[in-house]
């Protein structure tokens, strides 16, 4: 038993190794990843991670915070900075925790909220029950989809402002609107319609865990300026942070939040993970704003790429992408969860999306018609546009050339050898991926 055990013991920690070389040697394409910076995994690593923190800085339930609370309170002034807001919270320990706490803090079981659908770019924690959405499974919403413009890759304003007052013959007024989604390819018409919703007093949040970076250097939309109420995001994707949450709102909407999520949604608060935002917030505040024009113009390069190759890349008619990501259809090669599984055997890690019409079609999320690319971690590595041209070129080998993508494997390992280091950050003296032995 006790050799059986320690087996496992060592099978964990070898492949916890061989993880870190195998996206060493990878092109990570996933719109929801990054990479964080040492100075972020240290914070990880700290016996922050070993505490508990419950409440409010001043207010805790424990004591042996004195240094905790130092840490909180420098977290959220980073985060109110960077974004320009009265309020933050920083606790909340994924951005579908930060979700919740805008749901429970502003409606009640039963109320309707207007949300994207999944198809339409939305994510699944604004979906409906039946869906195993978190907004309707969770807290009890019913869930409404706004209209769609599968041509402009965003919401449509005329109709939604058609089907809102629909909404209101029919006794469902929407008490919340959510913006933002997982496929994200333009800003939303939240100052377009921020207005009109308000004239029905519906509460608007933001949800920028995919833009969150984009926003904080300047370069996507600025939705508490354009009439959002309230900000959700997670902090580890274009916002180059530990996995985590983040609320921010008015002053106005604090103890609302404050309470949701503590003692509402949290117990402890993942205190390494606070702590390794604080230094992610202060990181963006310095380096955000040439990152995100990095980003911008990276996805750009890799979607122009893309389509002179041959693909069909969604959003053509407004140059393909405002944002990190780019969605390709794939129909004429395969589906998404076949593309996906053959350019990672070539160790070019996407993931499989549904696109506009996959549902009507009846195609479902393991077999839609597209690819999600993003170019967030890859920009964090110190790739630039031409690097996004050999990409493009390595993905259409495996897809439409059909060539053997095991064989490719070797040549996209070649092509990383010279991208190992994490750029836009204070330091950089560990490897992007090397693995960090404490025994």
């Amino acid at each position: 038993m006790a050799s059986s055990v320690k087996n496992s013991y060592k099978k964990v920690l070898a492949d916890l190794v061989e993880h870190n070389k195998w996206f060493e040697n990878s092109i990570p394409l996933i719109a929801s990843e990054n990479v964080p910076s040492p100075a972020v995994k240290e914070a990880l690593l700290s016996d922050f991670g070993n505490r508990y923190a419950e409440g409010w800085p001043g207010e805790r339930v424990y004591a042996g915070c004195v240094y905790i609370d130092k840490v909180e309170i420098e977290c959220m002034n980073l985060a109110k900075k960077l974004y320009k807001a009265k309020f933050a919270d920083v606790r909340p320990i994924s951005g579908v925790v930060a979700n919740l706490a805008i749901y429970s803090a502003f409606s009640n079981p039963g109320d309707v909220m207007i949300a994207p659908s999944i198809p339409a770019g939305g994510h699944i924690s604004h979906g409906k029950k039946e869906h195993s959405g978190t907004a309707g499974l969770v807290h009890g919403l019913d869930i409404e989809f706004y209209p769609f413009d599968a041509e402009e890759m965003t919401i449509d304003v005329d109709k939604t402002k058609e089907k809102i007052k629909e909404l209101e013959k029919a006794n469902r007024l929407p008490k919340m609107a959510m913006f933002g989604g997982s496929l994200f390819l333009f800003p939303h018409p939240v100052k377009e319609l921020s207005e009109f919703l308000h004239s029905y007093n519906i509460h608007i949040n933001y949800d920028a865990a995919h833009v969150a970076g984009l926003i904080a250097g300047g370069q996507f939309q600025d939705p508490l300026r354009e009439g959002a109420d309230t900000m959700t995001m997670s902090t580890h994707k274009t916002l180059f942070g530990p996995q985590g949450g983040l609320v921010l709102g008015g002053e106005q909407h604090g103890e609302a939040i404050k309470k949701a999520t503590f003692p509402g949604l949290t117990s402890s608060h993942h205190i390494h993970h606070m702590a390794a935002k604080a230094i992610a917030f202060a990181e963006a505040l310095e380096f955000g704003k040439a990152y995100a024009k990095d980003v911008i113009k990276n996805a750009k390069a890799l979607a122009d790429a893309l389509s002179a190759a041959g693909f069909k890349v969604l959003g053509e008619k407004r140059g393909y992408t405002k944002s990190h990501q780019i969605a390709v259809n794939v129909l004429d090669y395969s589906d998404g969860g076949k593309v996906e599984a053959d350019l990672e055997k070539a160790n070019i890690i996407v993931n499989r999306q549904l696109i506009p019409g996959d549902i009507k079609a009846g195609r479902n999320y393991f077999h839609p018609g597209g690819i999600r690319l993003g170019v967030s971690e890859l920009t964090r590595l110190g790739m630039k546009p031409t690097e996004m041209k050999e990409i493009a070129d390595f993905i259409k080998k495996v897809v439409i050339d059909k060539k053997d993508p095991k064989k490719l494997a070797a040549k996209v390992k070649s092509f990383r050898k010279d991208y190992q280091k994490v750029h836009y950050c204070f330091d950089n003296k560990l490897g992007a991926y090397e693995y960090v032995k404490l025994r």
